[in-house]
């Protein structure tokens, strides 16, 4: 047998020790965070009656928009697994032994992360902003969705346009109501106002869903309408009791349409790259317009105004104002004392508008150099891990997930950190989202380094003798002290 065809066979063997942990720690890895979005939004799912069919685009479209969690934990993970499992049954060792180094050991794990990377960043930019979309409509439309199965018991319900609904009790298995009380002003006049009360009603709607018919019994009803002929408008009141009325309210704003997906295209979580290019210079073009023509030259001319004054290039407004009555030097002083306070409102109101927009600015870029950092991060995290298991010798499960767990959990917080500041505006937004990464680089050279060493990735005895140089620099220059 061939040197070529042993280390294709290794490479065979390694990305099969690789592979089947990665796909396992994946799924694993997905099913949490999903689990995480379920139980966040676990309100607003229950008691709607939606459909099989609309539940599993909702997962689907969401768990799309975890992956980003997901794929650098289980590439961290299995690659401790991996290199960690040969290393503890020595056959790392034996291909060392056999003259192989550790760089031509994982070189297929590398072209293989390498590969994962490229698959990421082709996901962040063209899968994710789809994702985010298609989510973020299904949970607007389920949110908006039959509002009969939303009632809260003593709580108004608003989310149909014109109609508050309370009710005392509400069944939901039977949609029967009790102790109902309805505020109705729909109409182009929002002043004409109908109450209704009834001790208990039933909401169905109709089965193509556009409409409530609520069927209210033993109730009153008042209405007051606004009178527009008089020239002060006066309301006259209107009360009448009923047995039985039944009320129908149209629900047309509510359905699920595919159009509310135009509502949702202007966040910057949403577009490719192309897409994040255009918005973010169509911005800075707005931004720098509203900036340097308004706000510079406004601060501009009220310098240029001061200079002159205390120059005394313009005395024509101080001999008026000399030659005024009290009475007229007052008010005078007033017109400037509002004139100064409207202006100072002027400048903060541009300015607070200023740093919106680039507080909008930072958002496109955030979501610019994110396409990018999950490729870079898959890579890191790879590096960090594969030279790891070989230096800690232990496969498995135990070992190996605390640790990835532990690394996971630095590197998420970092890059929660990172991104906080780039959006609150502490931070430029590319070393907000490439902070995490530029820390956990210098430590996956480092550990890389040791494990091609075959060194101790914390060795004692180092630090010891460290420790005691230090010691004993400190003993010297307090007998120095003492002497003197």
């Amino acid at each position: 047998m061939t040197v070529i065809n042993i280390l294709k066979r290794l490479s065979i063997l390694l990305l099969k020790t690789y592979i089947g942990p990665f796909i396992v720690t994946f799924m694993v890895a997905m099913f949490i965070f999903e689990m995480q979005f379920i139980w966040v939004y676990l309100d607003e799912l229950v008691g709607k009656g939606l459909s099989s069919w609309v539940i599993f685009k909702l997962l689907f479209f969401a768990s799309s928009r975890v992956v980003n969690m997901a794929l650098p934990l289980a590439i961290l993970m299995s690659s401790i697994m991996a290199m960690g499992a040969l290393a503890e049954n020595n056959e790392l060792t034996a291909m060392k032994g056999a003259g192989v180094s550790l760089f031509r050991i994982m070189r297929p794990l590398i072209f293989f992360s390498i590969g994962l990377s490229t698959l990421a960043f082709v996901f962040a930019n063209n899968i994710w902003p789809v994702a985010n979309l298609k989510t973020r409509t299904i949970l607007f439309n389920i949110m908006k969705q039959k509002p009969s199965l939303n009632l809260t018991e003593g709580v108004f319900y608003q989310g149909i346009e014109g109609v508050s609904i309370r009710a005392g009790g509400n069944n939901q298995d039977t949609g029967e109501l009790t102790d109902v009380l309805i505020y109705d002003h729909r109409g182009t006049d929002r002043e004409n106002r109908t109450v209704i009360r009834a001790k208990r009603g039933v909401m169905e709607q109709t089965a193509d869903k556009t409409f409530m018919i609520m069927t209210l019994h033993d109730g009153h009803s008042y209405d007051e309408q606004k009178d527009e002929k008089k020239k002060n408008p006066s309301y006259h009141s209107l009360s009448s009791s009923f047995e039985q009325s039944t009320l129908r309210i149209d629900l047309s704003s509510l359905s699920f349409t595919a159009d509310n997906e135009e509502l949702m295209k202007n966040p910057a979580e949403m577009m490719t790259i192309p897409q994040l290019v255009v918005a973010v210079d169509s911005l800075k073009k707005t931004y720098d317009t509203l900036s340097y023509r308004l706000f510079e030259s406004n601060i501009r001319f009220l310098h240029l105004e001061s200079v002159n004054k205390e120059q005394g290039t313009d005395t024509t407004h101080l001999g008026i104002f000399a030659s005024m009555e009290d009475r007229g030097k007052l008010k005078a002083l007033a017109t400037a004392k509002e004139n100064s306070r409207k202006s100072k409102e002027s400048v903060s109101r541009l300015a607070d508008e200023l740093k919106g927009r680039q507080k909008f600015i930072n958002r496109h870029k955030i979501e610019f150099h994110r396409k990018f950092f999950l490729a870079a991060v898959c890579l890191v995290l790879f590096f960090i891990g594969a030279p790891l298991g070989a230096i800690i010798k232990k496969g498995g499960i135990g070992v190996p997930t605390l640790i990835a767990l532990a690394f996971f959990i630095v590197y998420q917080l970092l890059t929660m950190a990172g991104e906080r500041m780039a959006k609150n505006q502490l931070v430029e937004p590319w070393f907000g989202m490439w902070m995490s990464t530029f820390l956990l680089l210098p430590l996956s050279i480092w550990i890389t380094y040791k494990a091609t060493k075959e060194a101790q990735l914390v060795d004692k005895e180092i630090y010891l003798r460290g420790l005691q140089k230090v010691l004993e620099f400190l003993r010297l220059r307090k007998k120095k002290n003492s002497v003197v």
